[in-house]
């Protein structure tokens, strides 16, 4: 079985960060010496999965709408794991696990520490319902029915990485802290 798509979702605006103080779009402010979403696409490029960024000039009408989006143009696929571009530090062994886990499950949720977190993957029978995706409420509903169904897999990651987004300044600031500790780049 061919590897899902990865489709990182980089069309909000942005708006709590600039609220905050930021002077760019959180996706384009530098964490060490690259942008957020530059981290993102590097971990999936890192993970040897093919990838596809909606990033639409002037947004999309909610993240239901950047799935959809996405989908839509990499609809061959034999899955998508759904990745919002503001989580800097998801690694690609996490990345790697969760396209694994999809050759076996329809849904698979990972998560940190009973917490959710991100990419969220869904197995090609789910296009249908990831094409009628619209507004903001993403796909948060689809889960649950799926699960009500017995049709998701929560994969257990030690990755606070999957949790991390970036969405105000102090967020960043955080983060950057963070990476002079790790020493990365």
């Amino acid at each position: 079985m061919a590897s899902p798509v990865v489709i990182i979702l980089a069309a909000g605006r942005g708006e709590r960060f600039l609220a905050s103080g930021g002077m760019s779009h959180k996706l384009d402010a530098l964490l060490g010496n690259k942008s957020i979403v530059a981290h993102v696409i590097q971990a999936v490029t890192d993970a040897g999965l093919t990838w596809h960024l909606v990033r639409p000039a002037g947004g999309t009408a909610g993240m239901g709408t950047s799935i959809a989006l996405g989908v839509s143009a990499t609809e061959q696929a034999s899955g998508w794991l759904i990745l919002p571009a503001d989580l800097p530090f998801v690694q690609p062994t996490s990345l790697q696990q969760v396209a694994a886990k999809l050759q076996d499950n329809a849904i698979v949720v990972p998560h940190y520490h009973q917490q959710h977190g991100h990419p969220v993957g869904f197995r090609r029978d789910c296009l249908p319902e990831l094409l009628s995706l619209n507004g903001d409420s993403g796909a948060k509903a689809l889960v649950q029915h799926a699960r009500q169904h017995n049709r998701v897999y929560d994969l257990m990651l030690n990755d606070e990485g999957i949790l991390y987004d970036i969405d105000t300044l102090s967020d960043l600031h955080a983060a950057q802290r963070r990476k002079k500790r790790t020493n990365n780049p």
